[in-house]
Formats: structure tokens, sequence, C-alpha cells
């Protein structure tokens, strides 16, 4: 029986709580049994930082492999079955590897190779568990809040991981000689898990046909037909390579720099993750009701300065913490808009597929991350000097993904002037259809009417503007980044027609366009008349008219009250 009271997600995110706790608290676990090992076996020094940059490299493999090689199959199961009942399965099959790695724990003698082996099972449980948990998202919530949604998943993982973190050293630390101990109790949250994942809401299965190949064939199809999802997922790529090089880096850092003893060793990791969570339940509310992807650029620019600071100035422990802090928050930033508009533009019936195929290259950059890790330790970088390697090189691909994609620029700029300047409040964004072509009809109150549209919806606008506008020095880099159609009014007939067709054509192709039927900025406050171009482009067409009202923004330095334009003290600050 499925039950389905309070919360839609309330089990779904004590489900992810209590797997993301054991799979972090297991690692954690199985990297300290053999750093106790190499410790035994080396001085503190060179020797001993590149032994357990290695012995943490093996443990991050051996979990992340998995979990690249097994992600593709997890797309059937995410589309073919009910992704509820591939959450409670899988969380049962969590209970059953926890109740093995207690065993290994307890008859393994303390070795770490029966322990590796559950680490890898568990990499393969999480490969299938993904593309279900994230892709029921947007089947049980409204894409309205798809990202406040996307940003509780992560508090809640992230919350898991702090824990799993701190507590794997702890566990450890309580159990003595006996560490089967450790793993009983996290057989003990595995039951938990279970018994929340079936208060998962039921959805039906996505598609009732196709196999490997056709899931495959489908989400790569996808994946080359929007580009923004493409860029959407080598974005998550690099994200999840970067934070695996540097998570790794961390736990060699607090053991050989800082010195922290095996129950301390976690918290530096333990406060990233909650940076993490914070920073994701702030981009979740910063984004309000649309998938705000200007925040990745933010978030990216927090991490390289984070990451450089921590790596040159080496700090103490207090310092270290507040910078995992920072570090995390800007994590957030990035994660959550990332997931979101994965989650979003991958067709209905190949979602599974699509965030399959993407945890398979995601899984690889992780493992490429954690490769790199100790590839950097070997040519002999220290600790820090990762840290700083790792700024520069996001740094780099920040800059990079600006350039491919400019209106995140564009979008982070309109972010940071809508929550400081302007207090910008969205109503009514459920009347804008998530897919497919619409006509937006506004009033046009003043000069930034446009950019605030911009910012209102998550869906790229084409706006249909004078060609004087256009042509203008300061407007025109931004009217090309935001794809706009140039009229010219003082043209001839031919001239004006061919701006409207092109705002037909993009119609059709499902775009959404926007024109100002006023023709021009109100000089009173009040509305003028409408010409006849909006009626031109919908000539023939079923497509849906969107009325926009902009309001409280004359009185704008952007607007013509008091008869003057820019050169005014706008009436209040925001």
């Amino acid at each position: 029986m499925t039950r389905q009271q309070g919360h839609p997600l309330k089990g779904l995110f004590v489900a992810q709580f209590c797997g993301a706790f054991n799979d972090n608290a297991w690692k954690l676990i199985v990297a300290l049994l053999a750093m106790r090992h190499i410790a035994a076996e080396f001085d503190p020094g060179p020797a001993l930082e590149a032994a357990a940059q290695a012995q943490t490299t093996i443990t991050f493999v051996v979990f992340t492999l998995p979990l690249m090689l097994v992600s593709i199959v997890a797309g059937i199961f995410a589309d073919r079955m009910s992704k509820r009942t591939v959450i409670v399965v899988l969380k049962g099959a969590e209970i059953f590897l926890m109740a093995a790695g207690t065993l290994a724990l307890l008859f393994g003698q303390h070795g770490t190779f029966l322990p590796l082996m559950v680490l890898g099972l568990m990499g393969v449980q999480s490969a299938l568990f993904s593309p279900a948990k994230y892709g029921i998202l947007p089947e049980i919530l409204p894409h309205q809040r798809l990202s406040a949604g996307n940003g509780y998943i992560e508090m809640w993982t992230f919350l898991a991981i702090i824990a799993g973190t701190a507590a794997g050293g702890l566990l450890l630390d309580f159990s003595g000689n006996a560490p089967w101990l450790a793993g009983l109790a996290l057989t003990a949250l595995a039951v938990l898990g279970m018994i929340a994942s079936l208060y998962v809401p039921a959805v039906p299965p996505a598609r009732t046909e196709g196999g490997l190949f056709s899931t495959l064939a489908g989400a790569w199809a996808a994946m080359r037909a929007d580009r923004i999802l493409t860029l959407a997922i080598v974005g998550s790529v690099c994200f999840w390579a970067i934070a695996s090089l540097v998570g790794q880096d961390i736990l060699v850092y607090t053991k050989t720099v800082l010195r922290l003893s095996d129950s301390a060793s976690g918290l530096p990791m333990a406060v990233l993750a909650m940076g993490i969570g914070l920073g994701a339940v702030l981009a979740g509310k910063l984004s309000a009701s649309k998938v705000e992807y200007g925040l990745i650029p933010l978030g990216a620019s927090g991490l390289a300065f984070s990451l450089f600071l921590i790596g040159v100035l080496t700090p103490d422990v207090p310092g270290t913490l507040v910078g995992m802090l920072v570090l995390g928050i800007a994590g957030g930033f990035v994660v959550v808009p990332i997931n979101a508009l994965v989650q979003w533009r991958a067709p209905q019936d190949r979602r599974g597929g699509v965030i399959a195929l993407s945890n398979t290259v995601v899984f690889g950059g992780v493992l490429a991350g954690s490769l790199s890790s100790g590839t950097l330790s070997q040519i002999g970088l220290s600790p820090s000097g990762i840290f700083v390697a790792a700024a520069l090189v996001t740094a780099g691909l920040t800059c990079w993904a600006l350039w491919l994609l400019p209106q995140a620029f564009l979008r982070l700029c309109l972010v940071l002037l809508t929550h400081s300047f302007y207090r910008l409040t969205v109503v009514g964004t459920d009347r804008v259809p998530t897919q497919g072509g619409a006509l937006l009809v506004p009033n046009h109150v003043s000069f930034v009417d446009g950019f605030l549209l911009f910012a209102s919806l998550d869906r790229p606008i084409r706006f249909v503007v004078d060609a004087r506008y256009y042509q203008h020095p300061l407007l025109k880099p931004w009217a090309k980044i935001m794809g706009t159609i140039p009229i010219a009014s003082s043209g001839g007939p031919r001239e004006i027609l061919h701006g409207l067709r092109e705002a037909g054509r993009l119609l059709d192709q499902g775009e959404l366009v926007c024109i100002f039927p006023e023709g021009q900025i109100t000089r009173t406050g009040g509305l003028l008349p409408f010409r006849s171009g909006f009626e031109r482009i919908l000539k023939g067409r079923q497509t849906p008219i969107i009325p926009v009202h902009l309001d409280r923004v004359w009185g704008s330095i952007f607007s013509f009250i008091g008869g003057r334009f820019f050169t005014k003290w706008p009436e209040r600050i925001p």
C-alpha cells in the first residue's frame, strides 16, 4: 500500500538522508582503517602524505567506478518501472549491503579487502538509485517548485554527508577493537531508510518499452537536441570532478597538515557539507519559481576564490572551517540550478535515461578527480598546492562556460540587481507554458522592462525591438546575447514584415517571443494605444497570448517620470 500523507517529498528526504549517511560513513570508515595500517608503517612526512593520498584514492575509486559503469543501466529501470518501486527495492538492497559490511568487519580481521568490496557494491546501489531519486522530482512537483525541491533534497543530502562523515570516525573510535559495531549501527539506519521509502508517492512508469540501446540512443538524442541541457551536463561533470579532487584532498589535508584525530578528521568535510546544504536551500529560495542558472557563475567564482585562499594561506583549524563553509555555500549555488536544469530540460519519457547517461559521464569526472588528486601528489604538490591548482582550474572553467553561454552572465547580473536595488515579485508564472511557443505582450514603462521580464522567467525570451535601440552601442552587446529581433520602424513595409515573420517563425519553433504592443515607452505612466504588430505575428497561428503587467516601475530612473530619463534620483532604494 502506498502512503502519501504530508509533504510529497518527506519519505524521499529521509530515505536519501539514510542512504547518503551510510555511503559517507562507510567510505570514511574504510579509508581510516586503511590509514591506520599505513600510519604503522611510515613516519610523519612526505612519504606518509603520498601513501595516505594513494590509499584514499583507492577508496574513492572503488566507490566511484561502479557509479560510472552501472549508471546507464539504471536509466532503463527508472524509465520502464515506477520510480517509487525502484527507490523501495534499492533501499531494501541497502539493508543487505550494510549487513554484509558488518559481517566483513566482524570476520575480516580488520583487513580492508572485504569492506572495500562492500563499498564497491554500495556504489552500484547508489548508481541505480540516483536516476529514480532525481527523476521523480519533476513528476511529483510543479515546475514552479522544482528549484526549491532540488534545494531541499540537496540540503538533506549534505546534512547526511555532514553526519555520515563526522560519524564515520566517531563510530570507529567508539567501537574500539570491535569495528563491526559501527557497521551494525549503519544497518539499523538502512532499515529506517527502507521504511521511509514507503512514503514516496506512487508514479506511473515513464514508458513501457525500450532496452539498453534504445534508452542510450534516446538520451543521447535528447542531449544533442538541447544545447542548454548538454551544457548543464558538462557543467555537472566539471563541478563533480573538482568536488572529488577537493574532497579527497581535504581528508588528506586534515590528517597530514592539521594533524586531526580519527574522530575529528571528518570535521572539515562536515562543515563543507553543511555549507553546501545552506547554499542549496538559499539557491532554491533565490531561484523562486524558476530554474535560475544565473547562480552558476556566481557559485563557480566563489569556489575558485575560496579554494585559492585556503591553498595560499594554509589556515589553522578555525580558518579552515570558515573556508570550508564559504566553499560549501558556493558549491550549493552550482549544484541546485544544474540539477534542476537537467531534470527540467530532459524529455519526460526519457528523463531517467538522460539522468542515467548524465550520471555516467559525471561519475567519470568524479573518477578523474580522484585520480588527479593522487597524480598531483605524486608529482610533488602538497595538499595546499592541490587546493591552488583546483582554484585555477575552476576559474578557467568558469570563464569558458561564460564564453559558451553568455546568457548565464546576464542572468547573474540580473539576479544581483533584482535582489539589491530592485525587489522583484513575480505573480502568475504558471500561466506561461514551460514548453512550446507563446507571445508575451507587456506594457512598456521603462528602459529596463525587457531585463525585468528576462529575470522573471527561466525560459529564454526573444524580444522584438526597434532597430534604433538594437544598434545603440551600449545596448547592442546585450541585445545579441538575448537574441533580440530588430525591426526598423522607420524602414519600409518589407523590412517591418521581415522582422514580424522572423518572430512568427520563432513562435512556430516553440520559443517565447515578447513584443511591446505600444511601440514605445510611456511618457505619462499610462497605457498607450496598441499597434498592429502583434496581430501580424499571430495571424494564422493558435499560439497563446500572455498579457504581462509591469507594476511600480514608473518612478524608476529608467522611466520618463518628471519628463526626464536617467537624470534623476530614484523614488526609493531599493
